[in-house]
């Protein structure tokens, strides 16, 4: 197994379980990739995702690899996934639930919110064919069922629909939000990729009590039990491919032999794997600064989008000591100013109250977990089928993680380890 961030984990667990002997090399001195916690003093944040959607893909993970989830942390479900706010001064809230979001939307503007759930609702089938054709299970490129290749190969662009769909251009930034802060261009995002909205309002947005490090933390913890052999801060530099067959890593530490090698980092960092994604680029990370505030932080729901131009993502959650509070900004855009000012022209001045302070760059996210959290960059309907795995073209070889099939995401890349296990199968 080579990486130890979610994708990683999952995998390693999974073909643990099946009875195979299982060895984790990860370059980092911890494990967890963007679920571990970034630390400054005495706070902490959440260093990736603060909440994840279809949380049956983290339920799955912990029962089929040892206890159930219930009895090691609380999934917690939002009542509101996030707080967009527009130029214009106006602002709505996407809850979840059907009904709740139509009435969101009435509020932002008489009719908006039927518009809204029609909208969500047209993505209902490709939500059904995508998750039995290519989210649930292994999928062959040259032999896909019909309804899903009409949709893979579609050339309909989330850009194309949402400008066909709505005349408001605020329901187009709520629509399109997921892939803009990921760093996509909407013109090359293929449309059905907006199902999002469907599981969003249909599951819900569920996030762990005590912060996400704690999925990651339980998951490190679960490695012992079920005997995965971990070797962090060791670095994987390429496979060892004989007559087309994988037979070993070369790794920092010397050549471990292996029958199966499992791909769960950006393979352009594998050079016997890089000339089969030469064709894909990773998706540029956000700007982001974690702060430790003195006093209290405004209040605000867990997750606020102040739209413009530059884009800011405003994220609560954390730890702090007695008398603080912490909030993480993410920025996207014309950064041509302090993530800080830009946040206090939308009137939330947190200048005066900051003790802590880290920011990162794309280029720090990057070199921190080994390739972008964000997977790999939509540059049209193409892209689909040019992200690796579950199969690689060398055989034994498997991919899992953000930039495999089918995406980044907690979710998705908990179902690209469940794919990986579903290929290999037992020991």
């Amino acid at each position: 197994m080579v990486g130890g961030g979610f994708g990683g984990l999952a995998a390693a667990l999974r073909l643990a379980k099946l009875g195979h002997d299982v060895t984790l090399v990860e370059r980092s001195p911890g494990l967890g990739g963007p679920l571990a916690e970034i630390t400054a003093g005495e706070f902490a944040w959440d260093a990736g995702p603060t909440y994840t959607l279809l949380p049956a893909v983290v339920r799955d993970l912990f029962r089929k690899t040892g206890r159930p989830v219930e009895r090691e942390l609380e999934l917690v479900p939002l009542d509101v996934v996030r707080e967009h706010r527009f130029e214009d001064g106006s602002a709505v809230r996407l809850p979840t639930g059907r009904a709740a979001q139509l009435a969101a939307f009435d509020e932002l503007g008489p009719g908006l919110g039927q518009r809204w759930v029609d909208h969500v609702a047209s993505y209902a089938d490709d939500w059904d064919v995508l998750r039995r054709g290519y989210l649930e299970n292994p999928w062959q490129p040259d032999d896909l069922p019909r309804d899903l290749a009409a949709r893979l190969d579609s050339r309909e662009t989330m850009h194309k629909r949402l400008r066909k769909t709505f005349k408001d251009e605020r329901l187009r930034l709520v629509a399109g939000h997921p892939f803009v802060a990921e760093g996509h261009e909407l013109r090359n995002v293929p449309a059905w990729a907006g199902s999002t909205a469907y599981v969003e309002q249909r599951f819900g947005a569920w996030t762990v009590e005590g912060g996400m490090t704690r999925l990651g933390s339980a998951l490190v913890d679960r490695l012992a039990t079920r005997n995965v052999t971990t070797l962090a801060g060791t670095e994987a530099t390429d496979l060892v491919v004989r007559e087309g067959r994988v037979v070993a890593v070369e790794t920092t530490a010397g050549t471990l032999d292996a029958d199966v090698v499992v791909c769960a980092i950006d393979p352009r960092r594998l050079p016997a794997l890089a000339a089969y994604v030469v064709r894909t680029m990773p998706a540029i990370p956000p700007v982001v600064a974690y702060l430790g505030l003195e006093g209290d932080a405004p209040e605000l729901p867990h997750e606020l989008v102040l739209h413009g131009d530059p884009m800011l993502v405003v994220r609560t959650g954390g730890r702090a000591p007695a008398g603080a509070s912490t909030l993480t900004v993410h920025g996207r855009g014309r950064l041509s100013e302090d993530l800080l000012r830009a946040l206090a022209r939308h009137r939330i001045d947190l200048r005066a109250q900051v003790v802590e302070r880290i920011d990162l760059s794309p280029r720090d996210q990057v070199d921190r977990w080994g390739g972008s959290p964000m997977g790999v960059l939509w540059q049209g309907r193409a892209t689909v089928r040019q992200r690796l795995g579950p199969r690689t073209p060398i055989e034994g070889v498997y991919a899992a993680g953000a930039h495999a099939t089918p995406g980044s995401g907690l979710p998705f890349v908990g179902l690209s380890a469940a794919l990986v296990a579903a290929e290999v199968g037992s020991a």
